[in-house]
């Protein structure tokens, strides 16, 4: 494979942190998630990706990104035939990992990240990359005019690095274009904003955190109607979820979970159903 020189925006970089996570989990004999292709693409684009060796939060975005999986999988269960949006989708691979055959997909990204991806995947029928800033409301026009409900929209590891106005925006935005639709999305509390400079993953690169959320549950009061569907902390996973973790992982949860260090707990996983 050719290998292709990265040039991203600062916030952007940010999204070859959780495609080094999956590719390292890949390379796991006890993997929480198998994800090939993260593997192939870290492989073939120029990057010094060693600076992210061995860092724990590596493990905590495997665990964010399966989280969302399930969401997905779980919403494709009951809607075979509705939308996905990734919001920010980076160099992700849900797509690979749990397209049901039958489902509208969307991967929304600004344009060099889009530039990017274009060189490791291509438009199908229905798979098509936007470019586009989350704040842009023309890309919801792209949505509603090439797909069906009911949606889901995905914004991992997207929205803490926009100012609180701007996040208000986006789920106005969804929720005014997209009724009912589900919104799963992390949230970050004003500990783990006002630390990042600290953070093992953040304080390789220029990017920051700007939105800090006290509160998931917060969410909910923006828009009357909306429900909180689920909140997860790493260490409070869903039972399920939990149980089909490689036992090393489940012994590292539980002695985090006795820690309860502030930049673990203020960390959620949220899923929203917008009215």
């Amino acid at each position: 494979m050719t290998e292709r020189d990265v040039r991203l925006g600062t916030v952007q970089e940010t999204l070859l942190i959780p495609l080094y996570g999956r590719a390292v989990e890949n390379r796991k004999k006890d993997a929480a998630l198998r994800d090939a292709r993260a593997e192939e693409i870290v492989a073939s684009i120029d990057y010094d990706f060693a600076r992210f060796e061995n860092l724990p939060s590596l493990v905590g975005t495997v665990l964010r990104t399966s989280l969302f999986d399930r969401w997905v999988t779980d919403f494709l269960a009951e809607n075979p035939t509705g939308t996905v949006v990734e919001l920010g989708t980076g160099l992700n691979t849900r797509y690979e990992r749990v397209d049901n055959g039958k489902a509208r997909w969307f991967d929304l990204d600004l344009p060099d990240v889009i530039e990017l991806r274009r060189t490791l995947f291509t438009d199908t029928p229905r798979r098509t990359m936007i470019a586009a800033s989350v704040t842009d409301s023309a890309w919801a026009d792209t949505v509603a005019t090439g797909s069906t409900g009911p949606y889901l929209f995905a914004a991992e590891a997207v929205l803490p690095f926009l100012e609180e106005q701007d996040v208000r925006h986006v789920v106005d935005l969804i929720a005014d274009r997209f009724p009912g639709s589900l919104l799963a999305l992390d949230t970050a509390g004003p500990g783990i904003v006002g630390t990042q400079d600290e953070h093992d993953a953040l304080s390789k690169v220029e990017a920051r955190m700007r939105w800090a959320c006290a509160d998931p549950a917060e969410l909910a009061d923006w828009r009357p109607g909306s429900r909180l569907l689920a909140s997860h902390r790493l260490t409070s996973l869903p039972p399920r979820m939990h149980e089909e973790l490689p036992s090393a992982y489940q012994e590292m949860l539980a002695g985090l979970a006795d820690q309860r260090l502030p930049q673990v707990e203020e960390y959620q996983l949220t899923l929203v159903q917008l009215p």
